[in-house]
């Protein structure tokens, strides 16, 4: 059973089930957490299954990936929002939750023990159907995470979304890394409860 996780961010560690929210400006800010975090993956043998918001930054993240494999299948799969929160033109929390689930699920019948998802949450700033539902389903992924031997990182840039937004994002995230440092978060409220006003 593992005990804790490295994240590669200074001397941080998380453990599994955890559903982190990590806070940062701009994407050198974002670079920080997201390539160590990554790379401490790789070294230590995890799945990592990484969503970005463009292309470019999908490129830079792959050239993280080691040629050899682990357990003969890809250690580090990259995906973008159009092949993952916005596939089919809009985002879906249902297909969303299924997402990570099937390939969690993937990762542990191909050898993996741990697997590291993180997600960089910009995708839901655009004008696209569904993306109000952006809160709903991050409460909704800690019914997800703890079942799993892995850890989830979520990316939100402070400059891009409003305050009103990042409060509810905080509400359904039980830890916060925020300079470099990861909080056990007072404001969180449990999956059912949140959901159950939220859906009123």
């Amino acid at each position: 059973m593992i005990e804790s996780v490295p994240t590669g961010i200074r001397e941080l560690k998380l453990f599994p089930g955890d559903h982190v929210c990590a806070f940062y400006r701009g994407s050198g800010d974002r670079d920080e957490v997201l390539m160590p975090y990554l790379r401490t993956g790789i070294t230590s043998g995890d799945k990592c299954i990484c969503i970005v918001d463009s292309a470019n930054t999908a490129e830079q993240v792959k050239m993280l990936d080691p040629d050899d494999g682990v357990h003969g299948h890809q250690q580090l799969d990259v995906h973008i929002p159009e092949t993952s929160y916005l596939a089919g033109g809009g985002f879906s929390r249902e297909e969303m939750l299924g997402f990570w689930t099937d390939h969690l699920n993937a990762a542990a019948d191909d050898g993996f023990p741990f697997s590291r998802l993180v997600g960089e949450m910009t995708w839901a700033l655009r004008d696209a159907p569904g993306v109000e539902d952006l809160v709903l389903y991050e409460a909704e992924l800690n019914r997800v995470a703890p079942k799993y031997p892995t850890v989830v990182l979520c990316l939100y840039d402070l400059d891009r979304f409003t305050g009103e937004v990042i409060v509810s994002i905080v509400k359904t995230h039980p830890k916060v890394l925020i300079r470099g440092m990861v909080v056990e978060n007072p404001y969180y409220v449990e999956p059912d409860e949140f959901l159950r006003y939220a859906e009123v």
